[in-house]
């Protein structure tokens, strides 16, 4: 009988049931916990992935030059509407001198008056959109932050109004992306009659993603038609 009552009043075996309880419950608690921490940071490297990537895109430039940048120093003139011709009379619009002269593009030798280079896409890049391009110059006295699109007629050959720019694939296919293997050229007609001899000015390439192609020159102490700039 007392063995029996012994028995009744030995608790011992419930308790280690309640801790076994307990400890799985602790078990399932840390292991969703774990999970949630596991899941939180599987998101917060993806999203780290992600900015680091948009960085890397934001600071990488999309294009760059091909070959020289060409300066030229063309006279800017006034042609007549009606004929193309250069004369005093009639309606005029205002261009770096092109019409019906056998020599189109007449010489300014005071002034550095259009700049021409050449873009291709760098290495790895996506395709660039060329008329989502902004083009913005710089010198001592002068800043423009967003040069006009030139569409006139014969614009890529220098028929710009002033100041303003032109691009034209002369590699490649006839839409606006600037693909793998293409080149592009850009024809910039500077402000103000352009810059004298020996006067530094600045071209910015900045394309609607990507870093900006910045581009310094100076004008060269004897001024020419066409010759590359240094």
């Amino acid at each position: 009988m007392r063995n029996k009552k012994s028995m009744i009043k030995d608790k011992r075996a419930f308790t280690g049931l309640e801790a076994a309880i307990v400890l799985t419950a602790f078990v399932v608690v840390a292991a969703v916990f774990s999970y949630v921490v596991l899941n939180a940071g599987f998101f917060t490297t993806q999203k780290s992935k992600e900015v680091v990537h948009t960085g890397v895109e934001q600071a990488t430039s999309s294009a760059e030059l091909a070959g020289d940048v060409i300066g030229h120093g063309w006279k800017y003139d006034k042609v007549n509407a009606t004929t193309g011709d250069w004369d005093s009379t009639g309606q005029y619009y205002s261009y770096y001198a092109w019409g019906n002269t056998t020599d189109k593009n007449q010489l300014d030798s005071t002034n550095l008056t259009v700049v021409e280079f050449y873009l291709q896409l760098t290495a790895g890049e996506h395709p660039l959109a060329l008329n989502k391009l902004t083009i913005s110059y710089t010198d001592k006295e002068i800043h423009n932050g967003s040069l006009a699109l030139c569409t006139n007629e014969n614009a890529s050959l220098g028929n710009l109004t002033m100041p303003s720019w032109n691009w034209t694939v002369v590699r490649g296919d006839s839409d606006n992306l600037l693909e793998e293997g293409e080149l592009a050229k850009i024809i910039v007609a500077l402000p103000d009659y352009g810059v004298t001899a020996n006067k530094w000015f600045t071209i910015e390439v900045k394309p609607a993603k990507g870093a900006t192609l910045t581009i310094t020159k100076s004008a060269p102490k004897s001024i020419k038609k066409s010759q590359a700039l240094y």
